[in-house]
């Protein structure tokens, strides 16, 4: 088997989190791989700048400790992840609501954090209830924004279903947009405006919830099986991790790809590259560069503030969501110190906040203002002493999944060409492993290598 500089057995285009999956599964059967990104920084959006002790995620997707994934990929199945508190914080006329609820799904692993139906409030007079689907939930007096008692039973009964429902039968459902299918659940127009609908939109960056009633069904049992979580050291630590498992030399960043084929890719910096497969894992738009009439979908976009403070507005490693909608632009903010105290030097704060559904923001001063009488409300604390450290804006974060969205886009275009990235899956950290995986499988399904062989020797190429 070649193994000189000039050739590999497969090229990869983009090291993003799908690309390294890819490089990861390929390398462990013993096929070699040279990844090839042209920002001088791997991980795509999944990056993380450092500014003065500083970890500042660019777009801040929120992972979840459910999602398969993460143990299927040997090399993330120690990654140490930060979670939040049980469930999410929902600010509502002006007060904190937040429970939590657990599901036993009967798994080896036990009972599962499920159901985050939030509502909470001092001295609320509380009652234990059983609902449908095995969740035992505490039920409070009637609050906002969850309504009263029967509304929250029958929000815990539909999260416990949820949590207990096989992927194949949720996958069966009639498909419809999110926003409308969540209408027809039988859930009260309060309920789904003061809860369900922010947390959705947080977990699919989706402010009017377009998205395929499908992909929100899966978001949302994800949640109710499993605890919202951030990687320690921001979310570069995911590729990196992924990166350090692959030989040295294997991936080539600040590296301009001039011309791609099946057997051969060619570059600036090191001139041609041979090759026996080709694997574009960039993302949708630059995919479909390289790969006339492949399709682009639209794309959400993620605008991320940070800020620090003298004192934190919050102690607990919290997310907390606007159940108003109508309070501000932030659709969600967190205390990023207290989730990971490593992404903020000793004694300071950080405050990571994302506005969604801006295309063009406005100046950075006059959004900073309006972030912040924004956060003031939500956080209940003056935010005049607050400083800004970043903005981080992104116009194509998130390829868009409206109804009818196939979750399991091909990967291989042909024999020897394929490609990969949250675009062809489902478009979150778990869909981009998904997608850089099965890439990979199909790559070795053509090679005639199993995966996880070890070395294997190719025939050399006529």
């Amino acid at each position: 088997m070649l193994t000189t500089e000039h050739h590999a057995d497969v090229v990869i285009i983009g090291a993003g989190i799908a690309g390294l999956s890819a490089a990861h599964q390929l390398t462990r059967a013993g096929v070699t791989v040279t990844v090839l990104e042209a920002a001088p920084y791997i991980g795509g959006r999944m990056a993380t700048d450092h500014l003065d002790g500083f970890r500042l995620d660019r777009i801040g997707q929120l992972l979840n400790t459910s999602y398969p994934e993460l143990l299927r990929t040997p090399a993330l199945t120690n990654t140490p992840l930060r979670v939040f508190s049980p469930g999410v914080v929902v600010h509502s006329e002006g007060r904190h609501h937040r429970a939590g609820v657990t599901v036993s799904t009967g798994s080896a692993r036990g009972a599962l954090t499920a159901a985050r139906a939030l509502a909470s409030a001092p001295r609320a007079k509380a009652a234990r209830t059983r609902v449908p689907g095995g969740v035992r939930a505490t039920r409070l007096n009637s609050r906002p924004p969850l309504g009263n008692a029967l509304d929250q039973a029958r929000l815990h009964a539909a999260f416990g279903r949820l949590a207990t429902t096989p992927v194949n039968r949720l996958l069966a459902r009639p498909e419809r947009p999110a926003l409308a299918a969540l209408s027809a659940r039988g859930l009260p127009a309060r309920t789904v405006d003061g809860f369900v609908r922010p947390l959705l939109s947080a977990l699919l960056c989706d402010p009017d919830l377009t998205t395929s009633s499908r992909c929100a069904d899966l978001a949302l049992r994800s949640f109710s099986r499993g605890r919202l979580c951030v990687p320690e050291g921001g979310s570069s630590a995911l590729p990196e991790l992924l990166a350090a498992t692959l030989p040295p030399g294997t991936v080539r960043t600040g590296v301009c790809v001039t011309d791609a084929s099946i057997s051969s890719v060619g570059t600036k910096e090191h001139g041609e590259i041979s090759c026996r497969s080709l694997l574009v894992a960039t993302g949708a738009r630059a995919a479909a560069e390289l790969l006339p009439g492949l399709r682009v979908p639209d794309f959400h976009p993620v605008t991320v503030l940070h800020h620090t403070a003298p004192t934190p507005p919050m102690t607990e490693p919290a997310l907390l969501l606007d159940g108003d909608r109508r309070g501000g632009p932030v659709a969600h903010t967190t205390v990023m110190s207290a989730v990971d105290p490593s992404r903020a030097p000793a004694g300071r704060s950080l405050i990571s906040s994302t506005v969604l559904g801006l295309r063009t923001p406005p100046p950075g001063a006059e959004l900073d203002a309006t972030v912040r009488a924004h956060l003031a409300t939500l956080y209940g604390t003056s935010t005049a002493d607050w400083e800004l450290l970043a903005v981080q804006h992104d116009p194509e974060a998130v390829p868009a999944m409206p109804a009818p969205h196939d979750l399991r886009r091909q990967v291989r275009l042909l024999s020897g060409l394929y490609v990969c990235g949250d675009h062809r899956d489902t478009s979150t950290v778990q869909g981009a492993l998904s997608s850089g995986r099965r890439a990979a499988y199909a790559i070795l399904d053509d090679l005639g290598v199993r995966p996880g062989d070890g070395p294997v020797q190719l025939p050399t190429a006529a």
